[in-house]
């Protein structure tokens, strides 16, 4: 057995995770209907590693046309209206949209992709709660700073745009409001709103990250 197999519960899911940018795109309509734009890059090295044996069930994005297929048989709320992936040497690329009949319809696909999702409506208001990393405590030094490395090219992208008002705020990794996370870039003009974050600032939160956007 490769002995990277071997340390890989280990380093293998901070590896594959730092390696990993992902941007997503969601717009509401007025009717509650919508779109959801995706883009993965994945290294080559994460794509790799995920291909040693033992380490297939440590893949957390759905790679191919087929994958997404598979994944939406059990969300007929959602179809994939268009698919794309190309290889530029460094990374594998992939870009995806799907479309909602029902922002509702998104909430299992949210949950699955992070670390959970929910959605409410009060007031007239929805507010989508999403997790995306729980917080990495703690934590061991030199890995935090392996991640940080790894991960210096890739940024975790999410923007929201709906006819009315958006409100984006963050979370920690319990979904506890906070004011401000390092490096988190937020963006708003009205109607959209958006965050960013480099990866390795991410994974290497002890406190974790998460969204909480209100629209009407």
């Amino acid at each position: 057995m490769n002995p990277l197999v071997k340390f890989f519960p280990l380093l293998g899911v901070f590896i594959l995770g730092s390696c990993i940018g992902i941007e997503a795109g969601i717009s509401v309509r007025g009717d509650g209907s919508g779109t959801m734009r995706l883009e993965y890059r994945i290294s080559r090295l994460a794509e790799s590693l995920g291909k040693l044996d033992g380490n297939e069930g440590w893949q957390t994005v759905p790679l191919g046309r087929a994958d997404f297929e598979r994944s939406l048989e059990r969300l007929p709320g959602l179809r994939l209206v268009s698919f794309s992936s190309k290889d530029d040497g460094t990374d594998l690329i992939t870009r995806a949209e799907l479309e909602f009949k029902d922002i509702k319809d998104l909430i299992p696909f949210l949950a699955g992709a992070g670390q959970g999702a929910a959605l409410v409506e009060e007031n007239g208001k929805k507010r989508l709660s999403l997790i995306v990393f729980p917080g990495a405590g703690e934590g061991d030094g030199e890995l935090l700073s392996l991640v940080r490395e790894l991960a210096r090219p890739y940024t975790f992208a999410l923007s929201f745009s709906a006819p009315g008002a958006v409100e984006l705020g963050l979370t920690d990794g319990r979904g506890m409001s906070r004011a401000a996370a390092e490096g988190v870039l937020i963006e708003s003009s009205g109607k959209k709103s958006s965050l960013s974050v480099n990866v390795g600032d991410l994974l290497s939160s002890p406190e974790g990250l998460g969204a909480e956007i209100i629209w009407h």
